[in-house]
Parts: structure tokens; sequence; C-alpha cells
């Protein structure tokens, strides 16, 4: 919902696609065959920028380690920062190309970033910043319905209902971050942030409740056995 949201907010404030770089490509091509080599070093700025942001994401989580708790902290604090400032400072961009790179480019690493974290934490079953590989799954899950045996088909039901899932939450945040563009300017962007902090508060909360959870069950355990001792 946040790459929906901010896909949309970032086309209606920079005149820029910000969640992927399939488009940028085809620009690219295209300032290349016409000459204009100023915009086309800006579009492969973005390029990279994209790039570097997964790269980022990558790499924190391959350090602190993939299966630590929290190890995808700073990437999304990385990524709320990022937003933080589009939201307060948005209302400064002036349609300059100046501008326009620094906006752009820093959506652009935050939503690599975020769709190298959720692919890395997902094992790459999940990419959240464009829908042209989850149509792709789709169709295909949707295919395998019939020819599947019916043992495996609640496998493949259960990725069906995760790739509709992400489509429905996409295109809600795009909807949503095109009106709330509408309504608040730049300063929808606070939006993605208040999502990002709440599933970061959920997911330490979460995490705590477990470990409670563990804790009082092992001292009930203990306790039990002390007691038949």
């Amino acid at each position: 919902m946040t790459a929906g949201l901010v896909n949309a907010e970032g086309f209606l404030g920079f005149s820029v696609l910000t969640t992927n770089v399939t488009g940028h490509a085809a620009l690219f091509a295209e300032r290349i065959a016409l000459q204009d080599w100023k915009t086309a070093q800006v579009i492969a700025l973005w390029m990279c920028l994209f790039f570097s942001g997964a790269f980022f994401s990558s790499l924190v989580i391959s350090l602190i380690g993939r299966n630590q708790r929290f190890s995808y902290l700073l990437p999304v604090m990385v990524e709320i920062v990022i937003l933080t400032v589009t939201a307060l400072t948005g209302h400064n961009y002036n349609g300059t190309l100046i501008s326009k790179e620094f906006f752009a480019g820093s959506l652009l690493f935050a939503m690599g970033l975020q769709n190298a974290l959720v692919t890395v934490v997902s094992g790459a079953a999940v990419r959240t910043t464009h829908l042209t590989g989850t149509f792709t799954d789709l169709g295909i899950e949707l295919a395998q319905l019939f020819r599947t045996e019916a043992k495996e088909k609640s496998i493949v039901k259960q990725k069906i209902k995760l790739h509709f899932s992400i489509i429905f939450f996409f295109m809600a945040g795009a909807v949503s971050g095109a009106y709330l563009f509408q309504r608040f300017s730049f300063y929808c962007f606070f939006v993605p942030v208040i999502i990002l902090i709440f599933a970061l508060t959920y997911d330490i909360l979460r995490i705590k409740a477990k470990q409670y959870y563990r804790a009082g069950l092992y001292s009930v355990k203990g306790t039990i056995k002390n007691t038949h001792h």
C-alpha cells in the first residue's frame, strides 16, 4: 500500500514514476536516440538510485542477518526519513532538473530499498513496488489450478490470495494517494510514513508478545516439573 501511495503521489508531485525502472529504461533509450544527453544522464541516475536502494537494503540485512530480529529496522527507518523530508520540503519543488533529480531520485532510492527488503525477507515470494511480476505470477497460478492435483491446490490457492492482496492494496494505495495529493498536496507523504511506523510498531509488539508468552510458558513448565519432583 505504501508503494501505491508513493507511486501516485510521486507522479502527481514530480511527474515521475518512482516505484520501478521499467518505464525509465524506455525513456532512457528514447533520450539516447534523440541525443538528449543531459536528460539521459538524469534518467540513468534515477535507475542507479533505485539499484542503490536495493543494494543498501540487501547489504544491511545480510550484515545483520536475515533471521535476526529487527534486521529490517534500519532500511525502514531510512525510508521513513526520506518520505518525511519529501512531505516537509516537497512544496519547494520548482520543476527544475536539479529539483526533480533530488525529489524523484530520493523516492526511487526509497522504493528500491523497500522492494529489496520485502523480497529478501519473504524469500523472493513478494515484491511490493510494482505489479508486472505480480500479475504474471497470478496468471501462471490461475492456470495451474486447472492442472494441479487436489493435494497441491491449497498451496496454489494461498499464492493466488497473496498476489490478489498485493494487487488490491497497491491499487488502493494508488487511488488513495491520488485523492490525498489533491487535498493535502505534499503533506500526503505523511500517510505512508504513518503506515510504516504502524507496521514497525506492530511487529515489535508482536515479537515482544511472543517473547513474554514463551517466557511464561517455560516458567509454567518449570513450576510443574518442580511440583512433580
